[in-house]
């Protein structure tokens, strides 16, 4: 049944999902993209433009790195299994970190090419990088709007969103460089223009790249203050003490908790839980807590939790 409702159900039922919101902005991402590329690269070859074609393999990498995002951000709407009891939120983890690699290895690229043709400048066919990098900004700018929404709270959405709005600005950069060469003739603008641009896409995939891996190594997400946390849960009535808590990414979207409260005279109802757990998902927006309340009777056992229970 569940498989049929999949079929059937999909349009007016999925949509409910976040993830799903965003399948329509992957495909015009992707295809108009890539499309793009194919046309860059064939006119900057011809327009012997080395900066259109760094311009055309940054793209690349970026489509790529959509694609990617837009198979983690299916992945992440597939239900749990018996083997995978969180279902395959963690692959949308591992495309961030792919995704930012990719930045990294296309910016070392564009570095490369930019050095080069510093010390072996040649001439370049200015008005065919300008008009082929305006129409650049469009699309990457035009399909950057589509992530904005959800850049704020998905780690994949914002790789998308910066991937394609850093496009925009490197064909911006391609734009004003090829005016400026048109006019002045400076042809070595063209390299040191790529090494500027190189810079900046480094500088915001740092970013991307630290969070993504933090979130593998089961870091406390960001936007997170453990301490806080740690202070709501005391002052839940009847708690002495909380210890071996645990605060981790199940995806770039999902957080989960799991802590022990030592409550030597009291015990929570399901209320309690029920209200506990609203309060974690609105205050901190963890939206998977485990609690064990325990009576405390062994005060030794919490030595193991040391590092915790300060």
């Amino acid at each position: 049944m569940a498989h049929q409702h999949d079929h059937n159900g999909h349009n007016h039922h999925h949509h409910h999902h976040v993830p799903e919101t965003f399948t329509t902005a992957f495909f015009l991402a992707v295809f108009l993209n890539l499309a793009f590329v194919i046309i860059e690269a064939i006119y900057a070859v011809s327009a012997n433009s080395m900066s259109l074609l760094a311009d055309a393999g940054h793209n690349l990498g970026d489509v790529l790195g959509l694609a990617m995002a837009w198979g983690a951000n299916w992945l992440m709407t597939r239900p749990a299994t018996s083997r995978y009891s969180y279902g395959f939120k963690r692959t949308t983890i591992l495309a961030a970190i792919a995704n930012a690699l990719i930045l990294v290895f296309t910016s070392a690229i564009i570095a490369y090419e930019s050095i080069y043709k510093l010390i072996n400048p040649v001439k370049v066919h200015e008005m065919t990088v300008i008009i082929v990098a305006l129409i650049g900004i469009v699309i990457n700018g035009g399909t950057a709007l589509l992530f904005m929404k959800g850049s704020a709270d998905d780690l994949n959405i914002k790789g998308a969103f910066l991937h394609l709005a850093y496009d925009a600005l490197i064909s911006l950069g391609v734009v004003v460089t090829g005016v400026i060469i048109l006019f002045a003739g400076w042809v070595w603008l063209d390299p040191v223009v790529g090494l500027l641009i190189v810079v900046a896409i480094l500088a915001g995939t740092w970013g991307l790249l630290r969070d993504s891996i933090n979130l593998i190594l089961d870091a406390v997400p960001h936007n997170i203050e453990q301490d806080k946390v740690r202070d709501y849960l005391n002052a839940i009535k009847g708690v002495v003490a909380v210890h071996d808590l645990h605060i981790w990414g199940l995806s770039t979207k999902e957080i989960a908790l799991t802590a022990h409260l030592v409550m030597p005279d009291s015990y929570l109802t399901d209320d309690d839980y029920q209200h506990i757990c609203g309060e974690l998902k609105q205050q901190f927006k963890i939206n998977h807590a485990t609690l064990q309340v325990e009576k405390g009777g062994k005060l030794c056992d919490l030595s193991e939790c040391s590092p915790q229970s300060h």
